[in-house]
């Protein structure tokens, strides 16, 4: 007989999905991801179902043969055995139910080898659960989890403005309104001014996802725990955190957290401001490179790939393009976790498929944005453009200066008798 804690098992070659499964995958087509695709959401639901078995047995409702044979087959899964037994479309109809039943059929199938018995995929791994708040419990600490990838991504990117403020802190540079000339700066002006927008990018994108701790295990069906013990909700709880490390509290209000979905519309917002801090930082840098003899040409980036099939030698602002063009696809994502948000009807909201898939694309892609531009682009930026020195010789710094002692009356009048384009006043 295997324990709560002690049952290492072999990975099985055979599929251990059954029927639900196999429906799910023949009526939604694969576009796109799987359940198998995103390991975190996996792992994370079968620790809810271990969590919910350990607390069924406290209960009555679950015999300690089934119990520990659920918890060792849970513990196969979230270990990453029986990857390959997830080919749920991650985007399905029914409110997460065929991903529900695809993880109950799997454990079913290895607790009943486990034990010599039979665990029945319903009636013992989902008892005292529905869909309902299994899957919204599983997605939450998901994630959270995966959160941490794009805010770590945007903090290098962070720290890499910071280095270049401190590499280029005396290097002065033309800065512009309205894309007219204004007055100078220094370059480390500029990238702390990078840095902190960028940090508060991350610092946005957990704040919005810590609001997740609260998890609505427990609800059941509708909010109102039928089917489950007393108590059942708070407990799974307390046992998952404990097996993530996460603070995690069953939600004060079960009604309000299967019906309303606004933390995911909140932090998918996290992630477009992100994306459109990159985009803007982006496009900044692709303009002031641009040239090298018309245009800005205030900075330098790196070189990494040729620019033109038919012109030899150009050299295009690939990166930041990369990361403007990411940025689009994150802000479109983010309009489709709002629409799902919108969509939820009554008691339940059944689009949190799509939540999952779209908040995986745009934690993906301010990963690899933030990431590719700190290492292919920041890292290598130089303040040595052609036309640095030149633009400079525009600045309104004097004028400014005059303006605050003789008024700026006189100010206009005195610029007037200069030359508009260098800036020295004739003769």
């Amino acid at each position: 007989m295997t324990t709560d804690s002690d049952t290492t098992i072999s990975p099985s070659a055979e599929p251990l999905y059954g029927l639900q499964t196999e429906l799910g995958v023949r009526n939604f087509p694969l576009r796109g991801r799987t359940f198998g695709d995103l390991p975190p959401f996996v792992r994370n639901y079968a620790l809810v179902k271990l969590a919910a078995a350990r607390v069924n047995h406290e209960h009555g409702v679950l015999d300690e043969a089934r119990r520990d044979a659920i918890v060792a087959a849970c513990r196969e899964i979230a270990d990453g055995a029986h990857a390959g037994q997830f080919p749920t479309p991650l985007v399905h109809g029914g409110g997460g139910t065929t991903a529900n039943m695809n993880v109950n059929e799997v454990i079913a199938a290895r607790a009943s080898a486990i034990a010599g018995i039979v665990v029945h995929p319903n009636d013992h791994v989902n008892a005292s659960q529905s869909t309902n708040d299994s899957y919204p419990t599983a997605m939450a600490l998901t994630v959270r989890e995966l959160v941490g990838a794009p805010a770590a991504a945007l903090r290098e990117l962070a720290a890499a403005f910071d280095r270049k403020a401190g590499e280029f802190a005396d290097t002065p540079h033309l800065g512009r309104t309205c894309l007219q000339d204004a007055v100078s700066l220094t370059a480390g002006d500029s990238h702390r001014g990078h840095a902190a927008a960028i940090r508060r990018a991350a610092d946005g994108l957990e704040a919005a996802a810590s609001a997740l701790r609260e998890v609505p295990i427990g609800a059941t069906a509708v909010g109102t725990g039928i089917g489950a013990p007393d108590g059942f909700g708070e407990h799974v709880a307390a046992e998952l955190a404990a097996l993530t490390g996460l603070p995690v509290t069953a939600a004060a209000n079960r009604f309000d957290a299967l019906s309303h979905m606004d933390v995911y519309a909140a932090i998918a917002a996290a992630g477009s401001r992100a994306a459109i801090t990159m985009a803007k930082i982006a496009a900044d840098v692709r303009l002031l490179s641009s040239g090298p003899q018309g245009g800005f040409g205030d900075l330098t980036i790196p070189a990494v790939q040729a620019g033109s099939s038919i012109m030899p030698a150009k050299v295009n602002p690939v990166i930041p393009e990369y990361v403007m063009q990411l940025s689009h696809r994150v802000r479109g994502q983010a309009l489709t976790v709002d629409c799902a948000v919108a969509d939820g009807e009554l008691e339940l909201n059944v689009m949190e498929p799509v939540v999952v898939d779209a908040l995986t694309t745009i934690f993906d892609d301010l990963t690899a944005a933030a990431e590719t531009f700190a290492r292919r682009c920041i890292n290598g930026l130089a303040w040595d453009g052609p036309h640095r020195e030149r633009n400079l010789a525009g600045a309104l710094d004097q004028w400014v200066e005059l303006a605050a002692t003789d008024g700026y009356e006189n100010a206009t009048t005195r610029l007037r008798g200069t030359d508009a384009t260098s800036g020295v006043t004739r003769p």
